[in-house]
């Protein structure tokens, strides 16, 4: 199992919560099942509404994956660089901040923090050739 603390303005105090490891359940829903408020909006990792800061705990993180939506949206946000990508690819090493609509719980002990509704949903810009004849 893992104690997931919650930790942001909006509480009163802090949350702790635990998470049944191999459950396969986000960040986000885990925080929905437990009435903490992080904000949300597509629930797809598109908008960036659900960013939170991640700190792990344990002295060991397991394998991360950072879903192509997650790092386009943090990136546009200016929330990870090209080098903590790729750190997490071929390293392993999470970045602080992820979307909590794409983080997986693993069995280890985190702390979450969040603003509250202070984020602010991002429209992603998708690059596309125009043609011109």
């Amino acid at each position: 199992m893992a104690n997931v603390t919650f930790t942001s303005p909006k509480l009163s105090r802090d949350v702790t919560v635990y998470a049944v490891a191999g459950a396969r359940g986000t960040l986000l829903e885990l925080a929905k099942e437990h009435k903490v408020p992080i904000p949300f909006d597509c629930q797809d990792g598109e908008c960036g509404s659900c960013l939170c800061e991640v700190t792990i705990l344990s002295k060991t993180p397991h394998a991360i994956s950072l879903t192509e939506k997650e790092k386009e949206v943090l990136k546009q946000l200016g929330k990870i660089s090209h080098k903590e990508v790729d750190n997490a690819e071929v390293n392993d090493m999470p970045p602080h901040f992820r979307l909590a609509c794409q983080y997986i719980i693993r069995d280890e002990d985190i702390v979450v923090k969040f603003d509250g509704d202070e984020t602010v949903p991002v429209k992603i810009v998708k690059s596309s050739a125009t043609v011109i004849s």
